[in-house]
């Protein structure tokens, strides 16, 4: 859970990060991994969670089914969800699986049906909105993995590490913002390396 405490006795953040009065910037559902940011100052939690700057946050996602053009052409476009349109997203197919460790527990698996791994970038966070866009295409998603916010991403740790965002990460995560939040679109590319905290 991405909380410190949880009522039903279930795993938090708690189980992993030793460090006094920090708060999630963002969330994440109890199905899904990946990045998550921690900050003592509530300006930039605010910003990260304001829905109308915009901000980046990229996903692997693995899904069932091959996603032709159509459907991914749609994911770009935006779908619509019961709570209104989708913002235009960037959406890719991946050629290869992406170097993740196993998931625990495993995602079910049916043989008869092939899976592959899409790149998604949305700048918005409705509840559970990466699973409900793949849904609209066709494709339900079986594994969701948040790989990036804005310009910081996984890369370098394994799951349950954290690290701390040095000068410079975090003068990129504020440009990022400001950036975003001038043009309100998604930013092109795939994210710069860094190692940050994963949950």
């Amino acid at each position: 859970m991405t909380a410190f405490t949880d009522r039903d006795e279930r795993a938090t953040l708690a189980d992993f990060i030793e460090v006094p009065d920090v708060y999630a910037a963002g969330r994440l559902d109890r199905d899904s991994e990946g990045l998550l940011l921690l900050t003592r100052g509530t300006s930039l939690r605010t910003a990260l969670m304001r829905p109308d700057i915009g901000h980046p946050r990229t996903y692997l996602v693995q899904v069932e089914g091959i996603p032709d053009e159509a459907a991914l052409r749609g994911l770009r476009d935006g779908v619509e969800l019961k709570d209104g349109r989708s913002r235009p997203a960037l959406a890719d197919r991946l050629d290869n699986p992406p170097d993740l460790p196993e998931r625990v527990p495993p995602i079910r698996v049916r043989k008869s049906i092939p899976d592959c791994w899409v790149r998604l970038t949305l700048t918005e966070g409705k509840n559970r909105q990466v699973r409900r866009m793949t849904a609209a295409v066709g494709f339900p998603t079986l594994r969701l993995v948040r790989e990036a916010i804005g310009p910081i991403s996984l890369d370098g740790l394994s799951p349950g590490e954290w690290d701390v965002l040095g000068a410079a990460d975090r003068d990129a995560l504020r440009e990022s913002l400001r950036s975003a939040g001038a043009t309100s679109r998604p930013a092109s590319g795939r994210p710069r390396r860094g190692r940050r905290s994963r949950g």
